[in-house]
């Protein structure tokens, strides 16, 4: 783990999805192809902006060693599998943590994962997301797994214009909380008994894709990562005009690495307009959508997009003037 540049194999982010399935074609099951993503994912944020002055931590490029050992669990998962126990996890973020936590324990990093930090019994000042040693140095790392929608020509300085699906946050104000809250944690009175030595670093590694309108080309933000993973947000009247044959609708704990389903659980464009319909019916919320091709007896995601309601950029810009987004 280092402050600086990832030096890895991406590809460009208009293809991350096709060189993560020649990097990993030997992946099938869900959970390590999840973990293979948060390992092999570019950052969203670029840690060497100088907008982030210092602050954002990246994993560097995965080893050979690494590829070994996830193609060894994709062979036998139950490590894995009993490390996330059978909980049904509803929050992907929670998720996520649970499969680096997995990952750093196995290196013999971590030194503590979600440990909570009380001023009294009744007082919870916050949580250490990660403890990690890097030497002798101990480590706190904030994780965040995020996906935002651009709702404008460019992100801005601020990140307000890079906006959460549920209309409920933005990277602007998460990026504000984790730097002036979550990352001062280590210095409260109440986590001083918790901690083994003083805290050396404290650093935000922030993964996640991007998705901007299906008809504007994606422009380069300052303090976002070039090579970040990146998709395509239109209304629903406009799924008529959405590219593809082969679409699937991606269950939420699956929205980390590419999808990879079996070649028949793929549906077709009607298909997906009668869902899509169906489901914003009944709740008026986007629905993310994987493109599909066929390769062998796989169907592998092409591109991914939100699907959101007609009127989803109308409730952003209420959102907005009722003070409930910045």
């Amino acid at each position: 783990m280092t402050a600086g540049g990832r030096a890895s194999a991406s590809t460009s982010s208009d293809s991350y999805q096709a060189g993560f399935a020649q990097r990993w074609s030997n992946l099938h099951h869900p959970r390590v192809r999840a973990l293979a993503w948060l390992l092999d994912a570019p950052d969203l944020l670029d840690p060497a902006a100088p907008h982030w002055q210092g602050r954002i931590a990246t994993l560097g490029p995965v080893t050979a060693g690494d590829a070994d050992w996830l193609a060894a669990l994709d062979l036998d998962p139950a490590p894995l599998d009993a490390a996330l126990g059978e909980r049904h996890y509803s929050r992907l973020g929670l998720y996520a943590e649970k499969l680096l936590a997995f990952y750093f324990a196995s290196r013999q990093t971590l030194v503590a994962h979600g440990l909570q930090v009380r001023a009294s019994r009744n007082d919870t000042v916050g949580e250490f997301d990660f403890l990690l040693r890097d030497g002798a140095a101990l480590v706190h790392l904030e994780f965040a797994t995020k996906f935002y929608l651009l709702d404008a020509a460019t992100a801005g300085a601020d990140f307000n214009g890079l906006i959460g699906p549920n209309l409920a946050d933005t990277l602007g104000a998460k990026m504000r909380k984790i730097f002036d809250k979550q990352l001062a944690l280590a210095q409260h009175p109440a986590a001083q008994p918790l901690l083994p030595q003083a805290v050396d670093r404290a650093q935000a590694l922030v993964k996640g894709w991007l998705f901007y309108p299906h008809d504007q080309s994606p422009g380069v933000t300052p303090g976002i990562s070039r090579e970040h993973c990146q998709g395509f947000w239109m209304p629903l009247a406009q799924v008529v005009d959405l590219p593809g044959e082969q679409f699937c609708i991606m269950p939420r704990l699956q929205w980390l690495a590419p999808l990879k389903v079996p070649t028949g659980a793929g549906m077709d464009r009607e298909a997906l307009q009668a869902e899509l319909d169906c489901q914003m019916a009944q709740v008026s919320a986007p629905v993310m959508v994987a493109v599909l091709r066929q390769e062998g007896e796989w169907l592998l995601e092409q591109r991914r997009g939100f699907i959101v309601p007609d009127d989803w950029r109308d409730r952003a810009a209420q959102n907005r003037r009722d003070g409930k987004l910045p």
